[in-house]
């Protein structure tokens, strides 16, 4: 059994070792999604993530899939095809539009699933955290000016929480993470949270932390000052 969260109270998530092994990770259910209980949740490696018909369920699976200043690496196929490209690469211009985007059906994935479980409200919610400097975007636009990858996440102290990315044409998110990536490592990122294991992102030097390593990388970086904001302009 999971705890119920209560909606009208401040969040209060239960102790990260009592979520369960299968699914992994499942934590709790119930409560909102509001800027304060994101920032909440994230800081203990906590995070939402439910179908929008289905109730809020609150996820923090071990191991922990994160990518570091040391293990990071840009594949060679994704090195040259970035240098070959015309595509522009921005920061933070659209960033309620990449979330719109993430929240659609996968236009070059294998997945026959047509849902979502970015919301509204969490579209809403995000955005606010976004104009509070807390959350960040990074665009990929085609020759002839449209969106047609990139992706979103928080940003507390020096950590990147990652949440989604899209693309509407091969390759344009990968384009994207390998362009900002460095820069963020530069402007003193630490660790760049991918919550799971996926083959699209290990090739990009993701390794895995079990429970306790990957919270006393939260400690240690969440409390640190939040970097400054991405140049608006990452590649022209």
């Amino acid at each position: 059994m999971i705890d119920w969260l209560d909606d009208y109270q401040r969040p209060t998530f239960p102790d990260t070792s009592r979520a369960m092994h299968e699914p992994n990770g499942l934590l709790a259910g119930g409560g909102i999604v509001s800027p304060l209980w994101l920032d909440t949740a994230y800081r203990q490696g906590i995070f939402p993530w439910n179908d929008p018909e289905e109730e809020r369920m609150w996820w923090t699976p071990s191991p922990r899939a994160v990518i570091t200043p040391a293990s990071f690496r840009i594949p060679r196929t994704v090195r040259k095809d970035l240098n070959s490209t015309k595509a522009h690469i921005t920061a933070n211009i659209a960033f309620r539009r990449v979330m719109q985007a993430c929240a659609e059906p996968r236009g070059f994935s294998d997945s026959k699933d047509v849902g979502t479980w970015i919301s509204q409200d969490m579209i809403d919610a995000y955005e606010s955290l976004h104009r509070a400097g807390r959350a960040i975007s990074v665009e990929h636009w085609n020759v002839n000016g449209e969106l047609t990858g990139g992706f979103y996440g928080l940003m507390i102290g020096r950590v990147i929480f990652g949440e989604s990315m899209f693309s509407r044409e091969p390759n344009a998110s990968k384009r994207a993470f390998a362009t900002a990536v460095p820069k963020l490592f530069e402007l003193g990122i630490e660790l760049i949270d991918c919550q799971m294991k996926t083959e699209h992102l290990a090739r990009f030097g993701l390794i895995e932390l079990d429970r306790d390593d990957f919270e006393k990388q939260l400690t240690l970086n969440t409390t640190k000052p939040t970097i400054r904001a991405l140049p608006v302009v990452l590649k022209s």
